[in-house]
């Protein structure tokens, strides 16, 4: 008797654990097309202050990415590509960087060459404003601040139908 009342109470107090995870994970936000990008502000390792709005136009890929994330590493030459090609054009590439290791970062963008803004924030706040977890994962927004594509996994940034599709929102 007093091992089933024990059973039922750990019962509880795991199904109570567990719905406490679920409601927490659904109460994340999940950014999608359509939606307004959430505000953010960062410093970028040129040292200049980035906003969601102070692009002056310009279309933002904003980029969460991380050093130790395969997936992340594969897209960065590509995207390098991309911010060459476009970046005349009013496109301006953010790729923050949720590393814990600011210094692994910055050799990684010394070694590879990036072009493009990059940002540190360890603690992902910006990511999850977002509501990403995957990684890499990018969202292309407009002048107006509206997410207007969202793109999860590795991409190929110089694909020529990504950047015509890119151009079209310019």
């Amino acid at each position: 008797m007093k091992l089933d009342l024990i059973l039922k109470v750990l019962m509880g107090l795991l199904l109570a654990g567990l719905g406490f995870v679920l409601t927490g994970i659904m109460s994340q936000p999940n950014i999608q097309v359509g939606d307004r990008a959430p505000e953010f502000s960062v410093t970028a390792s040129s040292g200049k202050t980035i906003t969601r709005d102070n692009f002056g136009g310009k279309l933002l890929v904003l980029n969460f990415w991380a050093t130790w994330c395969p997936p992340c590493v594969a897209e960065m030459p590509s995207l390098n590509e991309f911010q060459r090609q476009l970046g005349g054009d009013g496109v301006v590439v953010l790729a923050v960087s949720i590393d814990k290791n600011e210094a692994a970062m910055r050799q990684f963008i010394q070694r590879f060459g990036l072009r493009f803004e990059t940002a540190h924030d360890p603690s992902a706040a910006i990511a999850a404003s977002y509501g990403t977890f995957r990684y890499p994962e990018s969202y292309i927004i407009d002048a107006k601040g509206q997410v207007i594509e969202k793109l999860i996994s590795e991409q190929d940034w110089a694909d020529p139908k990504l950047i015509a599709r890119v151009k079209r929102y310019l």
